[in-house]
């Protein structure tokens, strides 16, 4: 009788497997968040290239170009960007061709390529006073990332930008408004984006601007004159480009 009340008192105190497992990650769970998520973050923060020839082509030149020196502007971004040389080249002339600027914009990239490419020569052998930074709409159309991802991504780069070049100030640029009308479903990805960046502006270095409503009229609607394929500005869109953030420019440039 006695072993019987041990073996009772012994099955009453065993915590089946199941139930510490599951305790344990539910514990656990605020600290690694839901898998799926934390691996589509992980993929935007982490330095992948874009396989295509031409992009490295670009990367390459550029690099040489850089170790040319010296520089003192940095423009930093997707296709948006690398448009200052082509519609936006008067404009460009005018406003930083005399401020030793360069673009490092090019097309489709996502936060990860700009990563990648900051991680392998574009920011060597250069202290530049400033650093325009504008990129995360490529995340939300290409790769469908969530707000949370691209800003992960975005974060990644700032982090990248004030290790390596810790004397240099960075603009962080809201990504600018796409699709003809607030209810695009792209545009609506992009801004819930632009609501986090700001909390990204931190220690005297890092500024944010968002001149987005200088593109729109004042109903929120894009027009072909200022971007004629509702992403990409035209010579008129890199002239308000320009004029928006030039008192910031100015004043972080120390003129």
């Amino acid at each position: 009788m006695v072993q019987d009340l041990v073996r009772t008192s012994m099955r009453r105190n065993i915590v089946p497997v199941s139930f510490l497992l599951a305790l344990l990650l539910g514990t656990l769970q605020p600290f690694i968040g839901p898998t799926v998520e934390s691996a589509e973050q992980i993929r935007a923060a982490i330095p992948a290239p874009q396989r295509d020839s031409w992009w490295m082509e670009r990367h390459d030149r550029t690099v040489s170009r850089i170790r040319q020196g010296p520089v003192d502007l940095l423009f930093i971004g997707d296709s948006i960007t690398q448009g200052w040389e082509e519609d936006g080249r008067p404009v460009w002339d005018q406003y930083y061709a005399g401020r030793r600027a360069m673009n490092l914009g090019y097309n489709s990239d996502q936060t990860d390529n700009v990563l990648w490419r900051l991680q392998h020569g574009e920011l060597d052998g250069i202290t530049p006073k400033l650093a325009v930074v504008m990129i995360g709409t490529n995340n939300s159309a290409m790769r469908e990332d969530p707000p949370e991802n691209t800003t992960a991504g975005i974060q990644a780069i700032l982090t990248t930008l004030r290790t390596r070049l810790p004397g240099t100030r960075i603009l962080l640029l809201a990504i600018f408004p796409r699709g003809l009308t607030n209810d695009d479903p792209l545009r609506r990805v992009n801004e819930a984006v632009n609501a986090r960046l700001p909390s990204l502006a931190v220690q005297r270095q890092v500024f944010f601007l968002n001149i987005n409503r200088r593109f729109l009229d004042a109903d929120g609607r894009l027009s072909a004159e200022i971007m004629p394929d509702a992403l990409h500005p035209s010579a008129l869109g890199y002239r308000i480009w320009a004029e928006g953030m030039e008192e910031m420019i100015r004043r972080l440039l120390g003129e």
